[in-house]
């Protein structure tokens, strides 16, 4: 993706990766449009990036509220002509307790943000890129939690919609490849490992270091946007450990494919071409 003179939009922009990844895009050339709740956090973002020569300005609202995010794509082809690229950053640690005792209220509430929130910022912006065919980009923000479990315990409601998150960012992946009218869309799914925001306290990496590395992939086009190093290290461990169950229990032969999915839709898209 290219960045001068495209604009980004970014949910909770206003602090941590979200706003590292603002002043990145807006060297870039980028003009940057934040979006959050908190207007007094939005304000001095804002006047910071302005203060670095970066073209910003910032809506208040909530990505729990469909509605607000489609406002929020009005406003981005309002004010600056169009919202080339979606960052769907916003997120919230939510309660850390074991599965058992969890507030399952707590753990929805944080569903609806770092959940559906991210689904109603790809479907704001995505039906608006389908339908004008410019070159466009969705970035998600995910987590290492997407790949593995990183905390030694509890965070059952964060962990699992990381996942479900990185699910939803496959799943879209295979349509533009699938779909002519979706080819001009960029995709990319952000992979934090431990960065030094609120969320972790504000320890691990610099937010600015992780945002950098992440830019340099995103100007590359890439799709998975990695930062952390070590993570090959957990996900080998779950990998081995899944590859061992299937040698045990569930070995390869000969033939094996006759189950397979993908294999299954290809065979009955070769057969329907050439009926």
């Amino acid at each position: 993706m290219q960045f001068a003179g495209k604009t980004a939009v970014i949910t909770g922009g206003a602090t941590g990766i979200g706003f590292a990844l603002a002043k990145q895009m807006g060297a870039a050339g980028a003009r940057i449009i934040l979006f959050e709740p908190r207007e007094d956090v939005l304000g001095e973002a804002v006047d910071g990036l302005k203060n670095l020569g970066i073209d910003a300005k910032f809506l208040v609202g909530d990505v729990t509220d469909a509605e607000s995010v489609e406002a929020l794509a009005d406003f981005a082809w309002a004010e600056n002509g169009r919202g080339d690229i979606i960052v769907n950053n916003a997120g919230v640690g939510g309660p850390r307790g074991g599965i058992f005792d969890t507030d399952l209220a707590a753990a929805r509430a944080l569903y609806e943000i770092n959940f559906w929130g991210v689904w109603h910022g790809i479907q704001a912006f995505g039906k608006r890129y389908r339908a004008d065919g410019l070159p466009a980009a969705i970035y998600t923000t995910a987590s290492e939690n997407a790949l593995f479990n990183a905390l030694p315990s509890g965070g059952g409601a964060y962990v699992s919609g990381k996942h479900a998150v990185f699910g939803l960012m496959d799943v879209l992946r295979r349509e533009v490849q699938r779909k002519a009218d979706l080819a001009q869309i960029e995709l990319g799914v952000i992979i934090p490992g431990w960065v030094a925001t609120a969320l972790s306290s504000h320890m691990g990496m610099d937010a600015d270091r992780f945002a950098a590395t992440i830019f340099a992939q995103m100007q590359a086009g890439e799709y998975y946007l990695v930062g952390h190093a070590y993570n090959v290290v957990r996900m080998r461990a779950r990998i081995n450990e899944l590859e061992a169950a299937f040698a045990t229990y569930a070995p390869r032969y000969e033939g094996d494919e006759e189950f397979d999915v993908q294999l299954y839709y290809q065979r009955m898209a070769a057969e329907r071409a050439g009926s």
